[in-house]
């Protein structure tokens, strides 16, 4: 699967079952996907590497431009958008310049769009730079991915490039101190022969000790919506989803489903 891939910087805004009505923003190449994870499940198909080379990324100066002309034209067709929302091809806060252009974005949301939200789909693995987390932070709807409780599911799952500590993760997540959504994709199946399976008790036990640290304000559950790289994965049902649902919001959280 060659996964779909965005080839512009701004696209949309197209309908979110999350988001409704979302500007999307795409800061990795147009032709391949950078991502410090190789998600089993991800719609943009498996990643090439994790490894950017800035020569292959747009510039903040080059960027810039074609933001504040796409704004200025949305504005002025009277288009609604709902979210302003950084998706795309890989991992958005991999790029060097990340709070350069939100920044500009924040700018731009403000003298065209005053009452739109500003969201970020984000893996949560560059929490450790202090430019990432200032701008995570400072927009107003960080959607942080944790997809499983413990080390050995969450590599299965996300397969990241690198080892990641999800301990380090967690405690990065309890920066916000409260002030984002987890989202979390549930699924079982199977990959390279070995069974995935984020909802068993133990698992989902896991899980909830990280959200019940972290506390945020919102989880957002969902399960497979679109074609994946590995092919025996299966689709939960809403039922299935619904149970987990209940122990999150037995913590006093928010708890959303799609």
């Amino acid at each position: 699967m060659s996964g779909i891939l965005f080839d512009k910087v701004i696209f949309g805004p197209i309908h979110s079952r999350r988001l409704g009505n979302s500007l999307g923003i795409n800061l990795m190449p147009e032709d391949i996907k950078y991502c410090t994870f190789n998600c089993i499940y991800c719609e943009c198909g498996w990643a090439q590497t994790s490894e950017v080379e800035y020569r292959h990324l747009l510039h903040a100066k080059d960027m810039i431009p074609i933001l504040e002309t796409r704004f200025q034209q949305l504005h002025d067709n009277g288009t609604q958008i709902d979210s302003i929302t950084y998706s795309g091809n890989g991992e958005p806060t991999l790029h060097p310049e990340f709070e350069e252009i939100t920044n500009k974005i924040i700018e731009l949301r403000n003298q065209y769009y005053p009452h739109t939200i500003i969201s970020c789909l984000s893996n949560s693995t560059q929490l450790h730079r202090p430019d990432v987390l200032r701008t995570l932070q400072a927009i107003d709807n960080p959607l942080l991915k944790l997809d499983a409780g413990t080390q050995s599911m969450f590599d299965a799952i996300n397969q990241p490039f690198k080892h990641i500590d999800i301990d380090e993760l967690t405690e990065n997540l309890c920066k916000f101190n409260g002030q984002l959504t987890i989202q979390t994709l549930l699924l079982r199946g199977m990959h390279d022969g070995k069974i995935i399976d984020n909802t068993t008790i133990e698992e989902v036990q896991a899980w909830l000790e990280r959200i019940k640290r972290i506390h945020p304000h919102t989880v957002m559950l969902y399960p497979i919506d679109r074609e994946t790289p590995e092919k025996e994965l299966i689709k939960l049902s809403k039922e299935e989803l619904e149970k987990v649902k209940e122990k999150v919001e037995q913590l006093g959280i928010k708890t959303l489903i799609y």
